[in-house]
């Protein structure tokens, strides 16, 4: 976990990129691979709810790639704004230390990262579903983690990097369009960014401004380190 791997090549880590890029534009292989972002996303709001001293009772995931974060603590006020706030910027966050570690040599350790985030979240899981999900994710990284030769393990590291970066930005845009069509059909918006909007003066559309920047940012700097670090 702590020894450097060989660095792949510029061009490897490019058409990894690519590959995991044009998966989350394909609808049925993105609805799969959305639950490792639900994992992840629901890991920022519980992570954030306990650095701001919120009590955590539990994460679910769903079938529907939905998930829900129940923390106890005050109902409004700035603690409460970073928690809701927090799931959406988590995979982009965890994509770009990802990406510093791998431009570091350091493959192994991310697998070994993403392993204890899914341990995390695997002793808050409070339905069969998500229990079923986490434990599946856990299999695998285990799997690549003990058994897959270093190389494999250096590009499936790359692919789930690429993954959390990529995929975070399309997860507020997916959140937008949901909430286009909740508001058509006369719903209620029950999303992170109308929950922002209900606890700040800000609207619910300036939040997935917000929260698409952030992401984007986190994109654009991961990206820069995982193909500026290794070789041509």
């Amino acid at each position: 976990m702590t020894t450097p791997q060989p660095a792949p090549a510029r061009a490897t880590v490019a058409v990894v990129g690519a590959v995991v890029l044009a998966a989350l534009l394909v609808p049925g292989v993105w609805h799969l691979l959305r639950h490792g972002l639900t994992i992840v996303h629901e890991a920022g709001h519980a992570a954030v709810a306990v650095l701001v001293g919120r009590r955590l009772s539990g994460i679910r995931v769903h079938s529907d790639t939905s998930g829900l974060t129940v923390s106890r603590g005050k109902p409004r006020g700035p603690g409460m704004v970073a928690t809701v706030a927090a799931g959406y910027p988590a995979p982009a966050v965890l994509g770009a230390a990802a990406a510093w570690l791998l431009s570091r040599g350091y493959a192994v350790g991310v697998l070994w990262l993403l392993l204890l985030v899914v341990t995390l979240v695997l002793l808050q899981i409070r339905n069969w579903y998500g229990l079923w999900a986490v434990l599946v994710s856990a299999a695998v990284l285990v799997g690549v983690t003990g058994w897959a030769p270093t190389a494999v393990q250096t590009v499936v590291a790359a692919a789930l990097t690429w993954f959390f970066l990529l995929g975070a930005p399309r997860a507020v845009l997916e959140m937008q369009a949901q909430r286009r069509r909740v508001r058509r059909n006369g719903g209620r918006d029950q999303s992170d960014a109308g929950l922002l909007a209900g606890l700040t003066h800000l609207p619910a559309v300036a939040w997935v401004g917000v929260l698409l920047l952030v992401c984007v940012a986190l994109l654009v700097v991961g990206g820069a380190w995982l193909l500026a670090a290794w070789p041509a």
